[in-house]
């Protein structure tokens, strides 16, 4: 019975997954869909753009306020302090996990998406968002590795409150697009949510053996 209750708990956790990564994937490709040929900004960029440019473009000090929790400098020690939590607690493959899953999904972004849909903006390709990507792989991983529901429901809460600011920032500053945003945070947490089940199928079997060794 016990193994059977694993066994379903296991298929319902991959059905979750799979609606997860789907949706996240079809929203990511679906919105280019919506841009013109230029890969200029859409009605949808306009409506979540100009409230913003109205209420704030007097203070560009604070559009570099709220940028502030998208940038390396602040999400890599937020990377490497949740792998050492992990750490602490002996959850070494989780830690590693925790490193490598959000870091491979910049990467896809970077070389992969980002050329795919050649959406120039300035000097570089705006969609996916890598800024946007880099934080919400960060804690999409957190909130898939840990066990803990108090440290799930927290890091979701902050890292919303986060995008949030520095969505308002970054469409201030005319770094991304409102759309860049969203398209990024879907490819994140379709990406991650992806790799995590995956890293998990490829670590049960060590993880059987383990307990039947301790039983």
């Amino acid at each position: 019975m016990i193994a059977l209750r694993e066994l379903l708990g296991r298929y319902r956790a991959d059905v979750i997954a799979l609606c997860v990564v789907i949706s996240g994937a079809l929203i990511a490709v679906l919105l280019p869909l919506t841009f013109p040929h230029s890969g200029g900004p859409t009605g949808v960029d306009g409506a979540l753009a100009d409230p913003i440019h109205s209420a704030a473009d007097g203070h560009p000090g604070v559009y570099r306020a709220l940028v502030i929790p998208s940038n390396g400098y602040i999400l890599i020690p937020l990377l490497f302090a949740a792998a050492a939590w992990f750490g602490y607690r002996g959850w070494w493959r989780r830690a590693v996990a925790m490193v490598v899953t959000p870091e491979v999904a910049v990467g896809i972004n970077s070389w992969v998406l980002k050329p795919l849909w050649d959406r120039p903006l300035h000097d570089y390709l705006a969609y996916p968002s890598g800024h946007t990507v880099h934080l919400v792989a960060i804690a999409t991983a957190f909130v898939l590795l840990t066990d803990s529901p108090r440290a799930r429901v927290r890091t979701a809460a902050l890292a919303i409150a986060a995008l949030l600011c520095a969505a308002i920032g970054m469409i201030g500053l005319g770094y991304h697009l409102p759309t860049d945003i969203l398209g990024g945070a879907a490819a994140a947490i379709a990406m991650v949510t992806a790799l995590c089940r995956l890293t998990g199928h490829l670590l049960e079997p060590t993880q059987r053996t383990a307990r039947v060794h301790s039983g």
